[in-house]
């Protein structure tokens, strides 16, 4: 099927994903400390389940569950349980607004690892790009160190968060190593399967019997996050990767506008520095990329498709 190259509807599909993706992350901020991390990610997953079998409905048929690349699928499911632990973890130690930011790192992770991964070569753009995102990271450890969110706990919450960037990137390389021969459907429903079961697996030496209240909100957590995945899908279906990147950074909005209105989460001036580097870097390692690949398509010879 051809790409439809519609960058309006692709990008209200993306900005209204972020919001809900920054949504479900304060529903799991709310519920930290009263919940354990893998329960939250049990729910979050297995109540994503019906709405991904949507995804599956609209864009293929179960039909296409069949793989011959399952030990990809739980790699993948593997790394993808990682960053969202990592994810939720830092939600209970930072503000929301700092642990957005820090899971911006994800491009600072794929161009590095794209190098043994996939075999690139890394220009001294992108490298200062890497360098550049690396030092905002520090700048809001500074931040950490000097202002409200001291202690350990902090900075625990920033090496999870960091490392969030880095099981995200693991996790891109990977999709991108499944898409050879996979469809989005076959790897997002297979990527939802492993990972509730890998978080049922152990839920028993964690749980904790929540009240109705906060099963209603971990039953939300679930849906809304999973309807984010569908508009992702739905935004990437709309329109190019390279069009609709910037967009991304919208949850930086949605999360400080949250974190100020629920928890009294004012921006210090670190964070915002750290974020102006951050995305800066990121955004520059898009345009590079563009660059390359326009490079790339204008030195292949004329006729070849």
């Amino acid at each position: 099927m051809a790409l439809r190259h519609d960058v309006r509807r692709g990008a209200i599909c993306m900005l209204v994903a972020h919001l809900l993706f920054t949504l479900m992350s304060a529903g799991v901020k709310q519920l930290s400390g009263q919940i354990p991390v893998v329960e939250l990610m049990f729910f979050r997953s297995a109540f994503a389940l019906p709405v991904v079998a949507l995804i599956v409905a609209r864009y293929g048929s179960f039909q296409d569950m069949k793989t011959k690349r399952f030990k990809g699928h739980f790699t993948r499911a593997c790394t993808g349980t990682m960053a969202q632990g990592c994810s939720f973890f830092a939600l209970i130690a930072l503000p929301l607004a700092d642990q957005t930011v820090l899971g911006y790192t994800t491009p600072l992770f794929v161009t590095i690892l794209a190098i043994p991964f996939l075999g690139e070569k890394v220009g001294v753009h992108r490298w200062s790009a890497v360098l550049l995102g690396f030092a905002g990271v520090l700048v809001i450890a500074i931040g950490q160190g000097a202002g409200h969110a001291t202690g350990p706990l902090a900075m625990w919450g920033l090496g999870a968060a960091v490392a969030q960037g880095f099981f995200s990137a693991f996790t891109t390389l990977l999709v991108r190593q499944l898409s050879a021969t996979e469809n989005s459907t076959t790897i997002t429903m297979w990527q939802s399967i492993l990972m509730t079961s890998f978080t049922l697996l152990v839920l028993p030496f964690f749980w904790v019997t929540p009240t109705l209240g906060q099963f209603g909100l971990l039953v939300v957590i679930g849906l809304v996050g999973g309807l984010a995945q569908v508009l992702l899908t739905e935004a990437y279906s709309s329109a190019q990767v390279s069009s609709l990147g910037p967009y991304s950074y919208s949850s930086m909005i949605w999360s400080v506008g949250l974190g100020w209105l629920l928890w009294g989460d004012e921006p210090t001036i670190w964070m915002l520095l750290g974020a102006v580097l951050i995305v800066a870097a990121g955004l520059y390692i898009l345009h590079r990329e563009l660059v390359r690949r326009n490079r790339a398509r204008d030195s292949a010879p004329k006729g070849v498709m």
